[in-house]
Formats: structure tokens, C-alpha cells, sequence
């Protein structure tokens, strides 16, 4: 029952896809970023506070490059969700446990391991299948660049679990790891904001976009849903099966497809459903190799080394 936690967290993000949407049309990028980052810290603060939990870390440099990468990751996936059907940016961007895979695989070859298994080849095989019938047959030739940044967006998000993971291993609480994510959100967002702003006009019109109730819903939405389906999402990790648990998160992609059918009237052909379904396949397999890699006390040894 623990791991209906993620299917909770899945709606909550598949809810955050649709207000970042929404939102791109009125508000940039990196405004998003920033309002998402200051009210997801916010409430990680709050509920630290009252639990009794502290803010102070040991680990300050990993949260800088965790958050700097995270950013990042974030960044480009809600500008690919302002170009894409939330469904293809959505996938594209869960595509994380099968870069991982890579990873792993990669990290397995350079340190010259024995015992390599099938499990991440076929992951990885599967999942650029996937993604060439996925965006082939439907994407056009606006959407070209939002599925290339998508897909880069996976990639970097698969290097910020891997800076959680070792975080985890070392002992930081995942709340701290969130709160500071947060907070580099909002200083990025902010940051960028303003150099963007600068870049086309003068110091003197440097505003932010005007707030009105439709703006202050969707952005307190964006901040919220994102919190609270990270909450969710890291109980469910605690709480539940691991496999079951991450294997759940693909839910996700089926919430935002009824979205796009319910608020864009958006139909992907079938050869990207059958893509969708190449990625799941290949999402699976790449999760069981991940989780079978972290029971390996070796593993664990070689991640907390680096």
C-alpha cells in the first residue's frame, strides 16, 4: 500500500506539467524555475522547522553540483513542455533510469568489472527504439529542438539521481537535498531571469511579467504539486518495494496523456504509442538492473569513493 505514494506523486507531477504549460505561454522559463524553486523551499523549511529537523549540511560542495546539474535538468524539461505534447516531453524526460543503465554500464566497463549483464545493452537498445518511433512519425518540424531537449533534459536528471544517490549513501536526509535543489531553483531562476531581461532591453525595464490571479494559481500550483509530489515520492522509496515503487513512476506518462486528450485535444499517431510503450519496456528492465546494482555492496563502496 506504501507505494501508492507513487502513484500519488505521478498525478501531483502530471498536475505540474499541465500548470507549467499553461504558464509558458504568460511567464519564461526561467521565471517558472524561480517561482517553483522559492515555494518549494519554503514549504521544505516549514515542515523541517516543525519536525525539528535542521537545515545545516556538511556536504555543501554535492549540493552545489547536485543542484547546479538538477537546475538544469529542470530547466530544459519545462521549456521542452512549452513545445511538446505533455505526453512526448513527459516520456522523453523518463527516460532517466535508461541513461542511468549507461551509466552504470559505462562506469562497469572503465573500472574493468567482471559480470557485466544484458540487462543495461537491452535497456539502452530498446529505449532509443522507443524514442525514434515516438518522435518520427509525429513530431514536426517546430518540435524538433523541444524532443532534442528533452531527451538531453532525461539525461542530466539521470546525473542528478546518481549526485542524490551518493548524497543518500553518505548519509544526507533527502529533505536537505531538496530544500537546497530548491533554493538553487529560485537563485538560478532569478539569475536568469534577469540576464535574459538585460540581454533585451535596458536596466531601467527590467521587470518581471505581471502577476495576475491566473499567473499567482498556476505558479503556486507549479510550486506545490512539485513539493508535494517529491514528498511523496521520497516516502514511497522508503516505505515501498523499490521496483514496485519505480516502476509506478511511468504512470505518470499515462495522467498526462488523458491531459493533453482532455485540455489540447492532442492524438499521438499509434507507431508513438508503440514507442511509449518501447520506452516503459525498456524503463522496466533498466530499473530492475538499477536497483539489482545498488543491493551490490561493491557498488555502493565505488559510488561513495568517487
Amino acid at each position: 500500500m506504501q507505494s501508492l505514494w507513487m502513484l500519488l506523486a505521478s498525478f501531483l507531477f502530471s498536475i505540474m506539467g499541465v500548470c507549467v504549460k499553461l504558464a509558458s505561454t504568460d511567464y519564461s522559463t526561467s521565471e517558472i524555475v524561480a517561482y517553483r524553486g522559492l515555494i518549494g523551499m519554503l514549504m521544505i523549511a516549514m515542515l523541517a522547522r516543525i519536525q525539528g529537523g535542521t537545515l545545516k549540511t556538511p556536504m555543501p560542495s554535492q549540493h552545489l553540483v547536485r543542484g547546479a546539474v538538477g537546475v538544469l535538468a529542470l530547466w530544459l524539461w519545462f521549456y521542452s513542455i512549452g513545445k511538446l505534447p505533455l505526453a512526448m516531453a513527459v516520456t522523453l524526460n523518463y527516460m532517466s533510469p535508461i541513461w542511468i543503465a549507461a551509466m552504470m554500464l559505462i562506469g562497469a566497463w572503465w573500472h574493468k568489472q567482471r559480470g557485466l549483464t544484458w540487462q543495461p545493452i537491452v535497456a539502452i537498445l530498446l529505449g532509443f527504439i522507443g524514442v525514434v518511433l515516438l518522435l518520427r512519425p509525429s513530431i514536426h518540424a517546430n518540435q524538433v529542438m523541444g524532443g532534442i531537449i528533452a531527451l538531453v533534459s532525461g539525461m542530466l536528471a539521470a546525473w542528478a539521481y546518481m549526485q542524490v544517490r551518493k548524497m543518500g549513501l553518505m548519509g544526507e536526509p533527502e529533505y536537505r537535498v531538496v530544500f537546497y535543489f530548491s533554493m538553487t531553483c529560485a537563485i538560478a531562476g532569478v539569475l536568469g531571469t534577469l540576464i535574459a531581461k538585460s540581454a533585451q532591453a535596458s536596466a531601467q525595464e527590467i521587470v518581471w511579467h505581471h502577476l495576475d490571479s491566473r499567473g499567482i494559481f498556476l505558479l503556486l500550483a507549479i510550486g506545490l504539486t512539485a513539493a508535494s509530489a517529491q514528498m511523496a515520492m521520497t516516502r514511497a522509496y522508503r516505505l515501498g518495494n523499490t521496483l514496485v515503487t519505480a516502476n509506478l513512476q511511468y504512470v505518470g506518462i499515462v495522467f498526462s496523456s488523458l491531459w493533453d486528450m482532455l485540455l489540447w485535444d492532442e492524438s499521438l499517431a499509434w507507431l508513438s504509442w508503440v514507442g511509449i510503450a518501447v520506452i516503459l519496456c525498456s524503463g522496466l528492465i533498466a530499473t530492475f538492473y538499477n536497483a539489482r546494482a545498488d543491493q551490490s555492496p561493491v557498488h555502493r563502496d565505488a559510488i561513495c569513493s568517487e
